[in-house]
């Protein structure tokens, strides 16, 4: 068992990966298994898209299609859910308010919101500092860093837009930050909810529904291209298998069995 970290930066294209924008998520990749061609759900929108990744099921399956949240239909248990019942303790880092309702009350051990992803380009960094404070007081066994800011610029400029590019290397470096901190017996896994097109997204397009997925730990291949199709919702049975929990028979992601060495 591996205590994870879970790096989500919203609205991040895979096509604003390089290595003169983003050395850090590069030489993320170059250290585990990696593929720039991974698939969101529809619709691609920040809360039905959480939700399927710590569910692992598409937004037909738990009901959410918008950003405003509503109880399940039929619930399921979700990762932090999953975890809890596993004895094992999680923690939540994050700059949009509606992640608080990703899974059950009384499921994890520390949660720490701070409304500046609109406001403030370096609130990602104040994020990613608190999560690196528990992580070294507290140890918890799943940790889950959101950070809001590019999805923001998105928004406001435009996908890909020089704003928008200048804010995911500021928020690479931010991913640097992490990456130096986090233990290296630690496995780290980095990806985005969605992409984006002009100032939106929502939409059964590449731009929208082309994500980046990155893993890199102990027992995780180097440098691995990852060949088959991954889909965000394999995200969540992947990180059971490196805490050593079993995926719930209801999840409909695979675990990616082919990065673990």
């Amino acid at each position: 068992m591996s205590s994870t970290v879970l790096v989500l930066i919203d609205g991040l294209r895979p096509d604003a990966i390089s290595p003169t924008t983003t050395p850090n998520i590069i030489r993320l990749q170059a250290c585990g298994a990696s593929t720039l061609c991974a698939t969101s759900v529809m619709p691609s929108i920040t809360l039905p898209v959480h939700t399927s990744i710590f569910h692992s099921v598409p937004p037909g399956r738990h009901g959410i299609t918008t950003n405003t949240w509503a109880p399940m239909a039929r619930p399921l248990p979700g990762l932090v859910d999953v975890a809890k019942a596993g004895g094992l303790r999680s923690a939540f880092f994050h700059n949009w308010e509606p992640l608080r309702d990703l899974n059950r009350p009384e499921t994890l051990s520390f949660a720490y919101f701070r409304d500046n992803c609109y406001n403030d380009p370096d609130g990602d960094q104040v994020i990613a500092e608190e999560s690196l404070r528990f992580l070294h007081s507290d140890h918890p066994h799943f940790s889950f860093v959101y950070l809001g800011t590019v999805d923001v610029y998105g928004h406001n400029h435009g996908w890909m837009s020089p704003q928008y590019m200048e804010q995911v290397t500021r928020v690479d470096a931010t991913v640097g930050t992490l990456m130096a901190s986090i233990p290296s017996d630690h496995t780290i896994v980095l990806t985005s909810d969605h992409g984006g097109h002009d100032r939106s997204h929502g939409a059964d397009i590449p731009e929208d529904m082309t994500v980046p997925w990155v893993a890199s730990g102990p027992g995780i291949r180097q440098g691995h291209a990852m060949p088959a199709p991954v889909s965000l919702l394999d995200t969540a049975p992947t990180i059971a298998r490196v805490l050593g929990l079993k995926p719930h028979p209801h999840w409909e992601g695979r675990c990616l069995d082919e990065i673990f060495i």
